[in-house]
């Protein structure tokens, strides 16, 4: 996998300046066809995996107390883990200022998305966590949906007695299924990841295009990039030496192949399958904890990209001399924190999120222009260090729950 993106990079980087050239659309087809029948595979297997690996992994927890207990924990997790990267972020952006002297003359490529507020951000959040079509949700890839679904459902069997168990069982048979069909799509990953990394790099000029743009804003780039590699190398590691007792080094070498996958792919969604099967297979976590805690972090666990959205924001507001008080940036630190649980899990949807930020201080939309040069690279970071929180939240979670059943 690792062969496969350095690879992209060295294809893309090269035949970047001929990517667009007709003759050359054959071989650039090829090498996307290879990224999109990869991306495609890992989306196929995703929501058959939620589904099934919660309904099992709630019946598996038995008693339905324990699920309420189970899941205020984790989403107490994921909250305080939101808020603490939204911190480092503002802390950075403010000591740093990177958009100090930046010239805001760049156009916005792109239809700007609606216009939210937090009112509305809660309300979508909460209505979308009741679907009224299980299937529409399926099709459209409403992750929260599907995990309350499952999640009921799941502890609705766990009542049923020997009758319920048969179903569970069934799920299992399932999960297990989908597992082996993990395994053989991780054989097409090396190739599968370098059209990924080659069309990115290809479509954004090559490697002297690419620098260039770094280059304009490498400032802010780099405030970004600190604070992931703060909450990612400190924070979230000192959490999992002292709540979950692990290693981080060797949790790191049990997720290595989700962390690439997260950052080839820039999608929380598209590793999960890969991230659930590391969870079981190498890092020794319980079917019940992976089953339930990484579902649900995929969709609403978003260290990296509230961080991104407060450090993006104070840089939009520093470029077009926007002066902001106590309370804006206390605005900001809670409103990117709500912004990241409701993102998608797929790329750069912290673009869309965004808005509801810029939105509550008052800052222009069109300031996202100033990012969209970078924002696929920075993308790519936010998302690896969001699976990194997920892995480090069910390594908690699962010894919690050993403790508890006395393991």
């Amino acid at each position: 996998m690792l062969t496969g993106a350095v690879c992209g990079f060295a294809f893309g980087g090269l035949f970047g300046p001929a990517w667009t050239r007709p003759e050359f659309a054959p071989v650039a087809g090829l090498v996307q066809l290879f990224g999109d029948i990869f991306m495609h595979l890992l989306k196929m297997i995703v929501v058959p995996l939620i589904i099934c690996s919660m309904v099992v992994g709630i019946a598996s927890l038995g008693d339905m107390r324990r699920i309420r207990g189970t899941f205020a924990m984790t989403l107490g997790y994921y909250v305080m883990t939101t808020l603490l990267s939204v911190a480092i972020g503002i802390i950075l952006v403010l000591i740093i200022r990177p958009g100090v002297d930046v010239s805001t003359e760049i156009a916005l490529e792109r239809t700007l998305p609606q216009q939210l507020t937090w009112f509305d951000a809660i309300y979508n959040v909460i209505r979308g966590m009741v679907p009224a079509n299980l299937f529409k949700a399926a099709a459209e890839g409403q992750m929260l949906g599907l995990i309350f679904a499952s999640l009921l459902f799941g502890g609705i069997l766990s009542t049923m007695g020997e009758r319920g168990q048969r179903i569970v069982d069934l799920f299992d048979i399932l999960n297990d299924a989908i597992m082996k069909l993990v395994r053989l799509v991780i054989w097409l990953a090396p190739l599968g990841i370098f059209g990924l990394v080659a069309t990115k790099i290809g479509d954004a000029g090559g490697g002297e295009a690419i620098y260039t743009e770094l280059k304009k804003l490498a400032m802010y780039a780099a405030t970004v990039l600190l604070g992931l590699l703060i909450h990612g190398f400190i924070v979230l590691p000192v959490l999992l030496t002292f709540l979950g007792r692990r290693n981080p080094l060797h949790q790191v070498g049990h997720f290595s192949e989700a962390l690439l996958t997260a950052f080839t792919t820039a999608s929380s969604a598209a590793s999960l399958p890969i991230t659930i099967r590391d969870a079981g297979q190498k890092a020794g976590m319980s079917e019940e904890s992976a089953g339930f805690v990484l579902p649900l972090g995929a969709t609403i666990n978003m260290d990296g990209t509230a961080l991104y959205e407060a450090v993006a924001v104070i840089f939009i507001c520093q470029a077009y001399g926007i002066e902001l008080g106590f309370a804006q940036f206390l605005v900001i630190w809670l409103t990117a924190t709500l912004a990241a649980i409701g993102a998608a899990a797929i790329p750069e949807a912290g673009l869309v999120t965004m808005v509801m930020v810029l939105t509550a201080v008052g800052a222009p939309l069109e300031g996202i222009g100033l990012l969209l040069a970078i924002d696929w690279f920075l993308d790519r970071c936010r998302t690896t260090v969001n699976v990194w929180g997920d892995t480090v939240g069910t390594a908690i979670i699962d010894r919690h729950l050993s403790q508890k059943t006395g393991d």
